[in-house]
């Protein structure tokens, strides 16, 4: 399944050589970067001699020990000669036995020193000074240790101090502009400050350390240091917009959103025990009509043989399952989407399970469609917390553009094993909850969840076959236009959006933890492997929640835009994980007369998107680092090195990027790291704390089917056969640092330099797709998507 991977070199060991990751084995092995400075040994030479010469002096007892070995008549007589002092060494058994008993009992009492001599032959004296020599040993080895620590700790504060004052040269004040430091302070005077600080937290830190024995580090490495303002560079590579900066009065109110969206509120959503009796009883009966609903054909579904598509027979539905519980709301106000599909995915059926009945698991399964979830309520843990469990759940579903509404509910979640046709199947089915809870307060469009989840039945070797089913009511709520078809045909919410994701996502979590893939370029071992995808894990994640309308977040349209797509909006980070400051976000969705998988060649190749000025900037891409993780070569991650004139042995660039491919569209995202970063994850160190702020691209296939009622106005003419419209929705994601200071105003000419921005990057993807030959892909690329099923 991942044979585009093929072995370059055998990379062992758990850290990342300095030839290794500076240069590129791939595309460019004439690349050579400078190594990193390598830390300093733990202890240098001459404390080693030290430490060697104190061994010998142990294992061979301590001086007052051998002065009581002298004899009676040599301490009488003071006139025969001095002899030499006989100094007794113990023997290797003896060591052995010693460091046995120390590494348990570093300080024996007089009964277990006595045991010790009667049992190797020593005298109780010598094994009284063995520990205390041994105990002296420690505390010398242990002090050596913290004095590596500290100088360590003094160059990180050299090399801290140094960036601050060169970035408190570069700061000004981002509302007026004059200097950022009030009162000319000089930087001899921050200085003298920063020593004072620097001896009074050393001092306050030897003080504790007494009372808890044990030394404490009073500062850790000096973490990256994010530039005052990325000048709306697009987090890639320096770039300045033209066109000069507007007044602080120049201001448009811009929506914005705190990093932290909190669930809805409803603190009474609490089922009481004989509504817990009621809901189990719904939770058989959906049970079963999810059951039949993924096994049965027609009548209850009808295949549609010009596209394939299953459709629900609502009439035959309501003859079939009478749903004891009904809306209160009028039937005309809602509208009915229903669809199934199925598929083999490579994963077991107890871990597909498992995932689905944690929240936080089945949202990482789903990070494109799942913006957040919780668990509100375990109402029945059922046996070994799988089979008959019974969850209330709350869930934001949502598509990458601010141009769709999320779909937020409250539902119930039932796991249960069923033996149907002598085989053993596990059902998991969501059904709704608002039918019989009066107490639900819900702010948001109703998305009421019947009857829907899968059926999962186990293969050979790890497989699961997965049938699903999608069914709800909505709410009618205004889609833009754009988006019309996708949503309305439901292919945004659909079984085949869902099953599509999980296939790509389940060879993912195989690719993560398979131990026989062999990688291309720098990935020294299984663990920084992991690391990488992890990171670019929550980089997909972050640009898939921050460019869609989940927690709540406002977007405004720009009253300049001719197709009224593009969107704006800003949120102020404080918190690890992303850039600190004041975020600026512009998506715009636009429609292309060409395949998807045309589109997605073309943006996950790092050396066909170089060519586009806009993204580039004229800089190569050269990688340095391949993962694969899944059978299509278009789903991997890579590690960029950004060919700039500013790079040198002190300033490399680098890139984090992940391309993902599936029948219901595709993913390219990417966002610039540090070289400090690399080498921690590479190390083995958590990643969670590198800061990412990624930009990217959403391509949707789209085949419509033109009916008489399409007045042809949703998308621009593009080729026609036997009525079907063929093309994409190219989704673009462009997020800025606009500032470092989060409570900063966003002005006129920025929002005005990024809607530019965003309009010349869609405008130079057409311009590349125009130009280049349309050509059907080879065998192992992809294949031009066939229409989403409802």
């Amino acid at each position: 399944m991942y044979g585009d991977c093929q072995v370059i070199s055998s990379m062992g060991g758990n850290v990342v050589s300095s030839e290794t990751l500076f240069s590129s084995p791939i595309q460019n092995p004439n690349i050579n970067f400078l190594p990193f400075q390598p830390l300093p040994p733990m202890l240098p030479n001459e404390e080693n001699g030290l430490l060697l010469r104190g061994k010998q002096e142990m294992d061979s007892g301590s001086g007052s020990e051998q002065a009581e070995e002298k004899s009676g008549n040599e301490q009488e007589s003071t006139e025969q000669p001095p002899k030499k002092k006989r100094y007794h060494r113990h023997t290797a058994r003896q060591i052995q036995e010693l460091e046995a008993v120390f590494k348990e009992c570093p300080h024996p009492d007089d009964k277990q020193r006595m045991k010790l001599s009667q049992e190797l032959g020593l005298k109780p004296r010598q094994v009284k000074f063995w520990f205390q020599n041994r105990r002296t040993q420690m505390k010398a080895q242990q002090d050596r240790s913290d004095n590596v620590i500290l100088r360590a700790e003094n160059e990180s504060l050299k090399n801290e101090f140094y960036r601050l004052q060169a970035e408190l040269s570069k700061l000004v004040c981002p509302n007026c502009g004059g200097p950022a430091v009030p009162g000319g302070s000089s930087f001899e005077e921050l200085r003298f400050e920063n020593a004072r600080i620097r001896e009074e937290l050393e001092r306050v830190c030897a003080i504790a350390s007494r009372y808890i024995g044990r030394p404490i580090q009073t500062m850790g490495a000096a973490p990256a240091m994010m530039p005052p303002s990325l000048d709306l560079d697009m987090n890639i590579y320096p770039r300045h917009f033209t066109g000069p900066m507007a007044s602080c009065a120049e201001m448009m109110p811009v929506p914005m959103l705190s990093e932290t969206a909190s669930f809805p509120e409803n603190n009474n959503l609490v089922l009481m025990d004989e509504e817990k009796t009621l809901a189990l009883e719904l939770a058989m009966s959906s049970m079963d009509e999810l059951v039949k609903m993924c096994r049965a054909n027609e009548p209850l579904w009808i295949r549609n043989n010009e596209n394939g598509k299953e459709l629900l027979n609502l009439e035959e539905h309501a003859r079939m399952f009478h749903w004891p519980l009904n809306l209160k709301q009028r039937p005309s106000e809602f509208r009915t989407e229903a669809s199934r599909d199925s598929a083999v995915v490579i994963m077991n059926s107890v871990t597909l399970v498992d995932a689905f009945l944690d929240a936080n698991k089945w949202t990482e399964l789903f990070p494109s469609i799942v913006a957040r979830a919780k668990t509100v309520q375990v109402i029945s843990p059922g046996v070994s917390g799988t089979n008959g469990s019974l969850q209330l759940m709350y869930a934001e579903l949502q598509v990458l553009t601010p141009l769709v509404p999320t779909r937020e509910a409250y539902f119930l979640r039932y796991c249960q094993q069923q033996n149907l046709d002598d085989e053993t199947y596990w059902a998991i089915v969501d059904f709704p909850l608002d039918g019989f809870h009066n107490s639900l307060q819900s702010s948001f469009p109703l998305y009421r969840r019947k009857p829907s989840g899968c059926l999962i039945q186990d293969m050979p070797n790890g497989y699961s076959r997965v049938t699903w089913v999608e069914h709800a009511d909505i709410e009618e709520k205004p889609v833009h236009q754009i988006f019309s078809h996708f949503v309305y045909n439901g292919m945004a919410f659909g079984a085949h959006r869902w099953l599509a994701v999980l296939e790509r996502q389940c060879e993912r979590i195989a690719s993560l933890m398979a131990r026989n893939i062999t990688d291309l370029g720098v990935i020294p071992s299984p663990e920084a492997r992991k690391n990488l995808m992890r990171l670019a894990q929550r980089m997909i994640r972050t640009l898939c929640v921050n460019i869609s309308t989940s927690s709540g977040q406002l977007w405004t349209a720009l009253p300049d835009s001719s197709d009224d797509t593009v969107r704006i909006t800003t949120r102020k980070v404080t918190e690890p994980g992303q850039p600190n400051g004041l975020i600026l976000c512009a998506v715009s969705t636009t429609w292309l007369p060409y395949p998807h998988y045309q589109v997605f060649d073309l943006l996950r190749d790092e050396r066909r998107r170089a060519q586009l000025e806009v993204l580039s900037n004229g800089n190569a891409l050269h990688e340095v680092a391949h993962i694969a993780n899944g059978s299509h070569p278009g789903n991997c991650i890579s590690l960029l090195r950004i060919n700039v004139a500013s790079n040198s042995s002190q300033h490399v660039e680098l890139m984090l990027q992940e391309s993902c491919t599936d029948r219901s569209g595709s993913l390219v995202v990417y966002s610039t790291v540090d070289v400090d970063s690399i080498q921690l994850a590479m190390s083995g160190e958590n990643p969670s704390c590198i800061p990412l702020l990624p930009l990217g691209f959403f391509i949707t296939p789209v085949e419509l089917i033109r009916d008489a009622s399409d007045d042809g106005k949703s998308f621009p003419p593009s080729e026609e056969a036997n009525g079907h419209i063929s093309g994409s929705l190219l989704t673009v994601g462009l997020q800025v640092l606009a500032s470092t200071v989060p409570s900063a105003k966003i002005n006129l000419s920025s929002i005005a330099a990024i809607n530019n921005h965003v309009c010349t990057t869609i405008h130079q993807i057409s311009a590349s797709l125009s130009s280049s030959t349309p050509s059907c892909p080879d065998n192992g690329n992809t294949e031009p998507a066939a229409a989403p099923e409802n």
